[in-house]
């Protein structure tokens, strides 16, 4: 599996971590930025991520901001992409299982960095249920083009 991942300075710690931890795994991971904890707008690097998943240059995509909140709102822009903010291990479970979300957020200032490695896990080793009634919902989400 590829994974993109990308953070703003408030997630930028996290961000090294979870990198470290995935390559660590095995995974093939390319680290969209930023390098450092200097102030950046999350809008650019949440971008980033989110285009190379809906390109398929990635499999799934990894962002991490102060709150994950900004990161999570940006993902959702670019067509295809099924983000979710992610605090907890039930919804990282969750989410993957019934939402086959393509791109996790989460907030360097609202978790410690040792549940986010958890959560990491938990929603890269999930499987999408294939169940009829997630498939039929899913399609409804990607189909919404607004108005």
């Amino acid at each position: 599996m590829k994974i993109a991942i990308g953070a703003d300075h408030g997630g930028y710690s996290h961000k090294e971590a979870i990198r470290a931890h995935l390559v660590k795994r095995g995974f093939e991971v390319k680290d969209f930025g930023t390098y450092s904890e200097d102030s950046v707008d999350y809008n650019d690097y949440a971008k980033l991520v989110a285009e190379s998943v809906r390109d398929n240059k990635y499999d799934r995509g990894i962002l991490v901001c102060g709150t994950g909140i900004g990161m999570s709102v940006m993902a959702n822009k670019v067509s295809g992409i099924r983000a979710a903010l992610v605090h907890d291990l039930f919804t990282a479970e969750a989410t993957r299982l019934h939402n086959n979300t393509n791109v996790l957020a989460m907030g360097g200032r609202v978790i410690k960095e040792s549940l986010a490695l958890q959560i990491v896990d938990i929603w890269i080793d999930t499987k999408f249920s294939n169940e009829e009634r997630h498939i039929r919902r899913i399609a409804k989400i990607d189909s919404y083009k607004g108005e």
